[in-house]
């Protein structure tokens, strides 16, 4: 074992110990503020304690109206004004019990989150990780080789932000249902993926490796754009700046050997999870911070130095901070009309429905991909090819030919549109169509006769 190998397990070992000696108390309080629940969190600091805490909060789906920071020295004191989606207070006993843990001694901590892509094995399923440059029909290339590799996928998140893709992938053995961990397989399985994704202009994009690491899949995805720069500046960023309202400083204050992050936009969900989880990724340590809703705006502000313990030192380091928040921000912001896909789940659903997609000229931006039991529930956001909006005729066409019962457009002018033009046919017409009677063999969709 080398020196910084032993270092760091002493560490690991001390850090244990203090968080026993002094565990997280969380206290949930509704009677202080009459809109919100206050979780009150009190430890001992460690590192990426905050992100933590926020992401606990955030995979519970609960809604970060206010947030106050402090984690100067050795102790972590921090307070968040949480509301449920609806806007209500939540009953705590969940809460503080998964913070509790999180922040335990045998919570899991992110400091060793710093895996390339590639393949790993889990219990129930494997994981694919996947970044390279975007392009029309890529996600239909990338879902036809696995379901010609007899793979199922059980689950995926797509994200596409600067020509840049990154993807989370589970997928199961489709003969058993079951991980596939022969390395073989898995070689081939790297293999032609990265054929697919690798292009002549691209061709260090697409390097995978196999892990036995896992992670919070939205926090990974966040490190794979990261890793994979998509946060350098695109001729889009001042369109979608300005859609968003977004604006990021970024300026020291040298009295107090701090460096000020303020950042501006319009506040949606995970917001706070997605700012936080880049500062942490670029190794830096939010020593105070405050966040507000106010109306429609978030404002964020954040009292940060590096993990050496000082302030930003150069203007390429401040701009590159800048570049990296509205970089966070703008991979979750949706392009496109969102479609969602509920029906029975089977293997090569996706690739079938994406390469429909492809068909037609469109593009998926983001996609989320779920199954329960025994039903598929996809969410898909799409574009023409070149990234202007859908248009209405070219929507309907697809759902036609998927099945308008099982793909459904959540978009107020083009659900008006979709439903006057349903009028115009009857289910025998639309079933009769020779794409549907195609899908129907496939078992994609049940018939409606």
């Amino acid at each position: 074992m080398d020196y910084w190998t032993s270092s760091v397990s002493n560490d690991e070992e001390f850090e244990k110990l203090v968080l026993r000696m002094n565990p997280p108390r969380v206290a949930v309080d509704n009677d202080s503020d009459r809109r919100a629940t206050l979780v009150k969190v009190d430890s001992a600091n460690k590192k990426g304690s905050l992100l933590e805490v926020v992401q606990v909060l955030t995979d519970m789906n609960l809604i970060i109206k206010r947030a106050y920071i402090s984690s100067d020295g050795e102790w972590f004191m921090d307070v968040f004004h949480v509301t449920d989606q609806q806007g209500n207070k939540i009953a705590g006993d969940d809460i503080a019990e998964r913070i509790q843990h999180s922040l335990g001694p045998k919570g899991h901590s992110f400091r060793n989150f710093t895996r390339s892509v590639g393949v790993q094995s889990a219990a129930e399923h494997t994981t694919i990780e996947l970044t390279g440059r975007d392009r029309p029909g890529l996600l239909s290339e990338v879902f036809a080789v696995l379901a010609d590799l007899k793979c199922n996928v059980v689950a995926a998140e797509v994200w596409t932000h600067n020509l840049r893709l990154a993807s989370v992938l589970y997928i199961t053995d489709e003969a058993n249902g079951l991980a596939i961990d022969d390395p073989d397989r898995l070689a081939n399985i790297k293999q032609l993926l990265v054929y697919v994704l690798r292009v002549d202009q691209d061709k260090q994009s697409a390097n995978t490796t196999v892990s036995v690491d896992s992670t919070h899949t939205q926090r990974r995805l966040h490190q794979l754009m990261y890793a994979d720069r998509d946060y350098v500046k695109d001729d889009n960023d001042d369109t979608v700046c300005e859609r968003t309202k977004l604006v990021v400083t970024v300026e020291n204050c040298g009295d107090k050997g701090y460096t000020l992050v303020n950042l501006r936009c319009v506040d949606r969900p995970k917001l706070l999870f997605d700012t936080v989880c880049t500062l942490t990724d670029m190794q830096y340590v939010v020593f105070h911070g405050t966040i507000i809703t106010e109306g429609p705006d978030a404002h964020q502000e954040y009292y940060i130095r590096h993990m050496d313990g000082n302030p930003i030192s150069s203007e390429a380091e401040r701009q590159r901070v800048i570049h990296c928040l509205q970089a966070a921000v703008k991979r979750r912001h949706p392009e496109g009309i969102r479609l969602e896909l509920c029906g029975d789940d089977r293997v090569g659903l996706l690739s079938d429905v994406t390469r429909i997609f492809r068909e037609h000229g469109l593009s998926v931006t983001r996609a989320e991909v779920e199954t329960r039991g025994c039903q598929a529930v996809n969410v898909f956001y799409v574009t023409d090819a070149s990234g202007y909006p859908v248009k209405s005729s070219t929507i309907e066409a697809v759902r036609k030919e998927i099945g308008q019962t099982i793909l459904h457009v959540k978009d107020d002018i083009y659900s008006s549109s979709s439903n006057q033009e349903a009028g115009k046919f009857s289910l025998g017409d639309i079933f009769r169509s020779r794409s549907e009677k195609f899908l129907y063999n496939l078992g994609l969709i049940k018939s409606y006769s």
